[in-house]
């Protein structure tokens, strides 16, 4: 019988609706349910994708007994970790000051006014290795509740009291200037892995904002190792099992540190922050490899997460039929099955499979360690064993649209598609923003996500806003349509507006001010698998800086200056933790550099000083192309033609230079 999350928008809750515990969506109806029965509530918080969320729902929360005990003892809460961030940010907070880690699933035990008591990750359904079984658990839970409640809420509003505290305090501002950035790369450079490329050791994950970083970097200074660690971690990654040699893509994170075996679940933000790394690694060096990656990345989003609406989907599950890598690891025996003993012998040994195998059960993950000796036997290999594959069980999609992901989806596809000079992934990145301000914004507000084109009731939190007013002005840059700039201020000024904490200039919350109230206000400065919601809008600011009109540019500017230096002291700190921060003052370092294009629609030297600029221009510069004086573009404003012909304006901050009228005196000006 199903429980009350049938109607859910989120395939996570979804995939709960027929358990036998009678699981509640985050509502004030658990709670009130909580306190009239005066249990516990158990809270349980995964995502879709999630692999050890599902074998904790395959052990517990499907198992008759198990879901009794929880039936009859606590008040269970499911909640989507993509749909309510927020809900997500505060008890991890509180999961990881009790145990010192985190991650999903998370398990935390509340009392009925939401104070966190006991919290834990994934608890096996007996005793094993150190954990002690989810049943025993939650008899001593319910046992501590029962017979000693008093002492179990005195501590639980202590927790609360304390992790508010900490939730309400700020770094010291600290400007980031150049030589700070410089000692940002030093520092990164101590920890790079100069054999595998990456950060640090296993499990490693794609460390794309910090990357982009390396590269505005080493176009502003020249520094040949931000180049190496950029260069040889996409190679790395590229050619590593994380990546989908088949069918294009990234896995969530490698599981060892040579990048072999993933954990396979593939996300929409890794692979569109990666797509716009390895498109701009590929106009900056030229490098065939990054080409191809950029390529097959943005097809296999075009491909496999474009839903039937024009957004993006969410994510393809970890696991296939239960079991992770189902689909993706092959045998020597599945490659000469699928091709022949010729062609399989050869393919084995270019993806360096073998009969011991690199996962698991002898089989391994596909690698292409050296480019192949026969490209074009490659190509047909390759498209045999896709064919091959797509015959298998196929990994669930978690297929709800997250606006903040979407952004991140539209700006990459927005600049990528400007760069390598492929208009259609252009078009896709406006159809997809097209949708998300048709559905997902009503009245000036975001909502989080949809799914099916309903829309959740999620409201949007800071990263949204951020990552979907860069995307707008991204493709206000690549298309010159003035909608997409005019979207892009509105949210902006709905952000400064609702998310700034007025106490502090410069910091924000990830919730509204007129947001549900939780246990308190979430704030992270940290940029981890995504952008905090505050560099993101950073990001933003700084471009619509010299986008916008007068009347709104020096705001931008300050705002977006003040927000950095709000975090200055983590970013000189704990550079792997604060890329986008440091990409966002890298672009301030420049100026930003900005470009204006000016000339008649469909004159070709126009066109062709755009597309040289998008080629070659380096990251965070702002470039616009249009009719001189083009209503609802300021950048276009008192830009007229040179001698009749179009011409290219190139200024940093407020100082322009002379305009050019040719790819060479261009050129010269962008360095």
């Amino acid at each position: 019988m199903p429980n009350r999350l049938a109607d859910s928008t989120s395939p996570y809750l979804l995939q709960h609706a027929d358990n036998p515990v009678h699981w509640w969506p985050w509502c004030p109806e658990a709670f009130e349910e909580a306190r009239r029965r005066d249990v516990p509530v158990l809270l349980s918080i995964g995502y879709a994708a999630c692999h050890w969320c599902h074998v904790m729902a395959h052990e517990s929360f499907e198992d008759d007994a198990t879901a009794e005990q929880v039936n009859a003892e606590f008040v269970a809460i499911k909640v989507d970790r993509e749909e309510r961030p927020d809900i997500d940010a505060v008890y991890m907070t509180a999961t990881q000051a009790m145990t010192g880690a985190g991650g999903w699933p998370m398990t935390c035990f509340l009392t009925p006014s939401g104070e966190p008591f006991h919290c834990g990750t994934y608890y096996p359904p007996a005793p094993r290795q150190g954990m002690p079984g989810f049943r025993q658990l939650l008899a001593a839970v319910s046992r501590a509740w029962t017979e000693d409640g008093e002492r179990v809420r005195d501590a639980a509003g202590q927790i609360a009291e304390r992790l508010a505290g900490s939730a309400a305090a700020n770094l010291p501002p600290t400007a980031l200037g150049p030589s700070d950035l410089d000692e940002a790369v030093a520092a990164l450079a101590g920890e790079f892995d100069g054999d595998r490329g990456g950060f640090g050791g296993a499990p490693k994950f794609p460390p794309s904002m910090t990357l982009e970083f390396l590269l505005r970097h080493h176009e502003r200074t020249g520094s040949p190792d931000a180049l190496r660690m950029v260069e040889l971690t996409c190679e790395r990654m590229a050619r590593g099992g994380m990546y989908d040699q088949l069918g294009g893509g990234f896995a969530r994170y490698s599981v060892d540190a040579a990048w072999v075996v993933p954990h396979f679940e593939k996300m929409l933000y890794d692979n569109a922050q990666l797509l716009r790394v390895y498109a701009h690694l590929a106009r900056r060096t030229g490098s065939p490899l990054a080409h191809r990656i950029a390529d097959e990345t943005a097809t296999f989003l075009l491909r496999d997460l474009r839903t039937a609406e024009g957004g993006f989907a969410s994510a393809l599950d970890a696991d296939t039929d239960g079991v992770e890598g189902l689909t993706y690891a092959w045998t020597p025996a599945q490659l000469r099955e699928a091709l022949g003993d010729d062609d399989g012998a050869w393919a084995a040994a270019l993806l360096a499979v073998t009969e011991a195998g690199t996962f698991e059960h002898g089989s391994s993950t596909l690698q292409l360690l050296a480019d192949p000796d026969d490209p074009a036997r490659w190509e047909r290999v390759r498209a045999t064993l896709l064919a091959a594959r797509t015959q298998r069980p196929q990994p669930a999609r978690d297929d709800k649209v997250v606006t903040a992901w979407n952004g991140l989806a539209i700006a990459a596809l927005a600049e990528a598609g400007g760069a390598l000079g492929r208009p259609d992934w252009v078009d896709a990145a406006a159809s997809a923003a097209s949708l998300l301000l048709e559905r997902h914004l009503e009245n000036g507000r975001l909502r989080r996500s949809s799914r099916d084109g309903a829309v959740g009731a999620a409201a949007g939190v800071l990263e949204d806003y951020g990552c979907l007013a860069d995307a707008l002005l991204a493709l206000h840059q690549a298309t010159g349509a003035p909608r997409w700039l005019d979207a892009a201020i509105g949210l902006l000024d709905t952000a400064l507006a609702h998310f700034a904490d007025p106490q502090t200039p410069g910091s924000y919350f990830d919730t509204a001010d007129d947001a549900e109230a939780l246990l308190h206000r979430p704030r992270d400065f940290t940029d981890g698998a995504t952008p905090s919601g505050a560099s993101a809008l950073a990001g933003a600011l700084l471009t619509a800086s010299v986008l916008a009109a007068p009347a709104s540019s020096g705001r931008f500017a300050e705002a977006s200056a003040a927000a950095v230096a709000a975090v200055g002291a983590l970013a000189g700190r704990h550079p792997r933790f604060a890329g986008q921060w440091l990409s966002v003052a890298e672009a301030a370092a420049r100026g930003p550099l900005q470009v204006a294009v000016v000339g008649p629609e469909d004159d070709e030297r126009r066109f062709a000083l755009r597309t040289y600029t998008q080629r070659v221009a380096p990251g965070g510069t702002v470039v616009v192309a249009g009719e001189p004086d083009a209503p609802g573009v300021p950048l276009l404003a008192d830009r007229p033609l040179v001698s009749g012909a179009p011409a290219a304006y190139v200024c940093r901050g407020f100082v322009c230079d002379r305009p050019v009228t040719t790819e060479a005196e261009l050129a010269a000006a962008l360095t």
